[in-house]
């Protein structure tokens, strides 16, 4: 199907129903400690110069925020040391994202309409019978999706640095800036960065799970996992298998909390798995996961290997004063699934239209409460998916008959379809009373069977 059947398409390039426009709304109220305040009418208009912010990190969160910022009027500085940086990801991303942040389609490796779910025994259930004939999951490559988005900020007008964020001085009142220290390394090729300062108005933090920017808030911590991939040039013959198809495994052997994963790119496979509970096993993980795959990526040659730590929950604070975490600084990392760009971007996005908005496209300084209408708006629209996504971790990743269960659950079409459609559409989609009576009980029963082998699996091991 050509890219120009792909843009036609009603639904593909649709704004999402939830976001605000860019425009100020002085009188729009909201609510806060039982008080009625209007976002920005008490704020100072700025003279002679435009509201400054800092967006520190260029990762799919930090470069749609300084897209949104520098659109809005608000002067953006974007500071990210790795400009090629290949963060360990599956790299997976819903339709309704291409649409929403206008992505070029030629970004997008492979279209997935094709999935394994494989159980601990080997049983392999096939998922995406549902998907219409113009919906798929997007692959990328985190290096093309992270420069293109930085790019797109540069050309609305963000000053893209290429710096290491060091430390920030939180100003004593509300309209003093707030001083950021940084190495510059702009036109060096290696060796030490020079050290320079940048007094902005406010700051967004998108520099990920080990955030400087969140350490300097005093944000708390979170449980992280730590995420391990190889990316894996296979032989042409088998690539074909992985043309349009990705895989996930489930087990004690690959995870004990969370599943492996053949995901395909480009030219190459990615081939990894995560844990929460036993990183200094995770080597182990990647082994047994290679192992699973093994005679469909047999012959193929490790051309890079990636790690890093990816949260589980959000952190304990979120904002300070003028500064805001967004994407995995923030914890927006899912349960389950561990899907986390989409509302990286979408959380930037979001921070960034509240920062636009209070500040009447840059002409007013914003308060703590300007920032605080993102955070109110993401948790109202976004929280909910993730206490249900934790709630099935819990359940179903606990044991391998539990896991057995969860993959003997996919084959459900009524569950395919379910699960597609709110993963493609980041919406809630309405069910059949029926067909969720009928799942209810399916569910139950899985996991009674799932309990029953887990008992005997006890006695055998006593």
């Amino acid at each position: 199907m050509n890219s120009i059947a792909f843009k036609s398409f009603a639904g593909l390039r649709q704004s999402s129903p939830e976001a605000p426009p860019l425009a100020a709304h002085p009188s729009r109220l909201a609510r806060r400690r039982g008080l009625r305040v209007v976002a920005g009418k008490f704020s100072p208009k700025l003279q002679g110069r435009s509201l400054r912010v800092a967006v520190v990190g260029g990762g799919p969160a930090g470069g749609c925020a300084a897209e949104t910022l520098a659109k809005g009027g608000v002067e953006t500085f974007l500071i990210e040391r790795k400009m090629d940086n290949c963060k360990p990801c599956g790299g997976a991303i819903p339709l309704c994202m291409v649409g929403e942040f206008d992505l070029p389609l030629d970004i997008i490796d492979r279209r997935v309409t094709k999935m394994k779910m494989i159980s601990p025994s080997n049983v392999a259930v096939d998922i995406g019978r549902t998907l219409k004939p113009h919906e798929y999951i997007g692959m990328v490559r985190r290096e093309v999706l992270d420069s293109y988005l930085r790019d797109r900020a540069k050309q609305n007008g963000a000053n893209v640095i290429n710096g290491l964020f060091l430390k920030m001085d939180v100003p004593q009142d509300a309209n003093s800036p707030y001083v950021l220290h940084y190495s510059s390394y702009d036109g060096k090729t290696g060796g030490v960065g020079e050290k320079r300062t940048l007094e902005v108005d406010a700051v967004i933090g998108a520099d990920g799970a080990n955030s400087r920017v969140a350490k300097s808030i005093d944000a708390g911590d979170y449980d992280y996992a730590i995420a391990f991939q190889e990316r894996i040039k296979i032989p042409d013959d088998k690539m074909v298998y992985y043309e349009n198809l990705a895989e996930m495994y489930v087990g004690d052997d690959v995870s004990p909390d969370f599943y492996g994963w053949v995901f395909p790119k480009c030219d190459h496979v990615a081939v990894g798995t995560g844990t929460v509970t036993h990183k200094g096993d995770i080597k182990k993980f990647q082994l047994a996961t290679r192992k699973r795959a093994e005679d469909k990526i047999q012959g193929g040659k490790i051309i890079r290997v990636e790690a890093h730590p990816i949260p589980e929950h959000p952190r304990p604070r979120r904002l300070s004063g003028r500064v805001a975490l967004v994407g995995d600084a923030a914890g927006y990392v899912t349960k389950c699934s561990g899907e986390g760009i989409y509302f990286a971007a979408k959380s930037g996005m979001m921070c960034a239209e509240a920062i636009v908005e209070g500040s009447e496209n840059g002409k007013r300084m914003v308060e703590e409460g300007d920032l605080r209408k993102y955070l109110e708006k993401w948790d109202k629209t976004y929280l909910p998916t993730y206490r249900v996504l934790d709630v099935l971790q819990k359940v179903f990743y606990r044991s391998n008959p539990a896991r057995e269960a969860f993959v003997e659950m996919c084959a459900d079409e009524y569950v395919q379809k379910m699960t597609f459609d709110s993963y493609l559409y980041k919406t809630v989609v309405p069910g059949n009373p029926l067909e969720d009576l009928k799942l209810a009980i399916n569910t139950v029963g899985s996991l009674m069977r799932a309990n029953a082998i887990r008992k005997e699996m006890k006695k055998l091991n006593v």
